[in-house]
């Protein structure tokens, strides 16, 4: 797999490396039309509340304003692509201001994530959203995060990580512990925060498509065929889903 990598010319805490990552996506048609078919996600909202203030958590690295573009898109980077710099832990919003909050590969980055969901039910709106797509743990998704990812994978974990960096500091599986593993301390410390789903999904295609780190394994025209496959073993998904969307409301 080595001879297939991308040379990193940055640190990954360096807002060029997150630059560079947008850069690597919109050039890779097969990557962008999954995080096109990801984006879908938040998009529908826009549609359900129209109107409705949504934010985007860690945006740089991706395009979602070009598909969205009533978004408000923040990092914790300062970067030209983005409308706001601040902390997921420390939001500059009235309270109940939002409607929706969505993240891409971030919350596992959060060193203190209980302090952000603290944050998301200060500034939601009753009924409003947190939509994130997050690393899954499943039996396929450990063996790939352990074994062919830079990113710790501890379903293990506590509930707090060490800050070492905006991207370097990291547990891909903070979502399942949040979520799943202590779901019933969670909804003890953010009652009004309810789960309303957790799905899990793409178990092939952000593979094939070589991520942001490795060249593509299959040629574009073949993404309906890797959609087909997924849509086939999808009854499996709690086995083979290497991501998850995690839905959280407002109560």
């Amino acid at each position: 797999m080595g001879m297939l990598r991308y040379k990193q010319e940055y640190h990954l805490d360096d807002p060029r490396a997150t630059l560079a990552h947008r850069e690597i996506i919109l050039k890779k048609p097969f990557l962008k039309r999954v995080y096109e078919d990801w984006y879908a996600t938040f998009t529908k909202e826009e549609k359900a509340f129209p109107g409705g203030k949504f934010l985007e958590i860690g945006s740089g690295g991706g395009f979602l304003k070009d598909v969205f573009p009533g978004i408000i898109t923040s990092d914790i980077l300062a970067l030209d692509c983005c409308d706001m710099v601040f902390s997921a832990e420390e939001m500059p919003f009235k309270n109940e201001e939002l409607q929706g909050i969505f993240m891409l590969n971030v919350f596992h980055h959060i060193p203190h994530p209980w302090k952000f969901l603290a944050e998301a039910e200060r500034v939601l709106a009753k009924g409003g959203k947190v939509i994130m797509i997050e690393p899954a743990n499943s039996v396929f998704s450990r063996f790939i995060y352990r074994n062919f990812h830079h990113e710790p994978f501890e379903p293990k974990g506590e509930w707090e990580i060490q800050s070492s960096g905006p991207l370097s500091g990291s547990n891909q599986a903070l979502p399942y512990i949040y979520f799943q593993r202590d779901r019933e301390k969670f909804e003890k410390q953010f009652p009004s925060l309810k789960i309303k789903r957790i799905r899990y999904h793409t178990p092939l295609k952000y593979l094939v498509s070589g991520g942001v780190s490795m060249r593509p394994l299959v040629p574009t025209w073949s993404y309906g065929f890797f959609s087909a496959v997924e849509w086939l073993i999808s009854p499996l998904s709690r086995v083979f889903g290497m991501f998850a969307t995690v839905e959280l409301e407002k109560g």
